[in-house]
């Protein structure tokens, strides 16, 4: 009996999909709307922006208002100024009311600190960017993924199937008496093996489908395949140092690095500050009115407002060592974010360097991929009919299902992984955008 494996898992697949299904950009929308990561990466780029208003407040006018009541006994030692008109001792109560306006006129620190603020700021809103890149890429690995791992259950059941005709075929040989046990308990043995398989890919295609719906926060419904024939064009630029140069320019993780050592440098700034003066002007403008309990006591100008403007210089002089130490520590986090940049630049050009790579290799591994399926099918099919005459034994026709198999799989992820490593390249180098998965998503059917 002839079995063409092949045949029979692209059968279960189209049997499997409708004509219609959910596609890469529905998934990729879906998340845009409701992925939790990106969110919380949104609202900390909020949060740290609003470090610039508070920052620049420092350096604006500040408007203080003041009001105090204060009570004072009077007992007979007090002054006579102070006694009632009866002569009886009595509570003195003074009322105070004002109004003051301190405006910077030169503090370095604060202005170190609004620096530092921007910074901080701009390095946020590239790590932002970096979330809104990265999500590209992890709804399209979630997406193949579950690609993927349809084609291995696809696989799985067709390799069961056929291992479960010949089990059927050695059984019924054995029972007429032209084949031996042998068969029959080899055949068995690939065959419950594959039932184990079919079970675990099962598994994991329910385990990745919930991944997907953690980044979509919708139930997954059917999802459209690759096309059989994928464009296999080497990536353009076609220089490698091209991509590493354009990721040292674009790659928001790395720019982000970038902008925390400026942060930390404004730093050190504000922590040498402290050895500075600092000027302050000040305007004010108050009056305070005294009575007593039990009488009147009035002194000239009490009730009246009076004016106040002054200039403060203030010179540290000491302060424990707490500004020296404060020097010493934001010069360690300025080397350490330094050391963290150095990192981040290296990690940046080996990711592009290897993604470059792994797109030529995978488009050779899909080349090489097709041309292997289509040699074990030839090859089981050659070794079936041997088998059917009486020239190959059963542990062949065994050996070459299960070689059709594994290459069928082999390929299957040869084809999704190069898609991804196409947008990991983009994404390494900067450069993804919606384009990018658009492009991914035309190769959809």
């Amino acid at each position: 009996m002839r079995l063409k494996l092949l045949t029979l898992a692209l059968t279960l697949a189209a049997v499997s999909l409708p004509s219609y299904g959910e596609d890469l950009l529905d998934a990729y929308r879906q998340a845009r709307a409701n992925d939790p990561v990106l969110a919380q990466a949104d609202a900390t780029r909020l949060a740290v922006h609003e470090g610039i208003p508070q920052a620049r407040a420092l350096l604006l006018p500040q408007i203080n208002g003041s009001m105090s009541l204060q009570q004072q006994s009077i007992t007979g030692g007090n002054s006579s100024q102070f006694q009632s008109t009866n002569g009886a001792p009595g509570h003195l109560r003074t009322r105070s009311v004002g109004v003051e306006l301190d405006q910077t006129i030169l503090n370095l620190g604060d202005i170190a600190n609004l620096q530092a603020a921007h910074s901080t700021a701009d390095a946020q809103e590239q790590t932002y960017e970096a979330a809104a890149q990265e999500l590209f890429v992890r709804v399209a690995t979630a997406y193949f993924t579950v690609l993927s791992d349809e084609d291995q259950l696809t696989f799985a059941k067709a390799n069961e199937e056929a291992f479960r005709v010949t089990y059927d075929q050695a059984d019924q040989q054995f029972k007429v008496g032209i084949a031996a046990i042998t068969n029959v308990y080899q055949a068995k043995s690939f065959y419950e093996s594959a039932k184990a398989t079919t079970i675990s890919a099962e598994n994991t295609l329910a385990n990745d489908r919930q991944a997907l719906t953690v980044i979509t926060g919708q139930p997954v419904g059917e999802l459209k395949k690759l096309q059989p024939e994928l464009p296999l064009d080497t990536p353009l630029p076609a220089d490698p140092q091209a991509w590493v140069d354009s990721s040292m320019k674009n790659n928001p993780t790395l720019l982000s690095a970038q902008l925390s050592v400026d942060a930390a440098n404004h730093e050190i700034n504000v922590a040498r500050a402290g050895h500075l003066p600092t000027i302050t002007a000040s305007l004010s403008r108050a009056k305070s009115t005294s009575w007593l309990e039990n009488g009147s006591y009035n002194v000239a100008g009490n009730g009246r407002y009076g004016n106040t403007i002054g200039i403060t210089l203030s010179v540290p002089i000491f302060a424990g060592g707490a500004t020296q130490s404060k020097v010493r520590q934001t010069t360690y986090q300025r080397d350490e974010a330094q050391d963290s940049l150095e990192s981040t630049r290296r990690l940046t050009v080996q990711n592009t360097m290897n993604y470059y790579n792994s797109v030529l290799a995978g488009i050779s591994e899909v080349e090489s991929g097709k041309a292997a399926v289509e040699a074990a099918q030839k090859s089981l099919d050659a070794t079936k009919a041997g088998f059917n005459v009486g020239t190959q034994i059963i542990l062949n026709v065994l050996t070459a299902i299960q070689t059709l198999t594994q290459s069928e799989s082999s390929y299957s992820v040869a084809r999704h992984q190069l898609v991804l490593n196409r947008l990991l390249l983009k994404q390494s180098a900067g450069t993804i955008d919606y384009k990018d998965l658009e492009y991914a998503n035309s190769l959809l059917q």
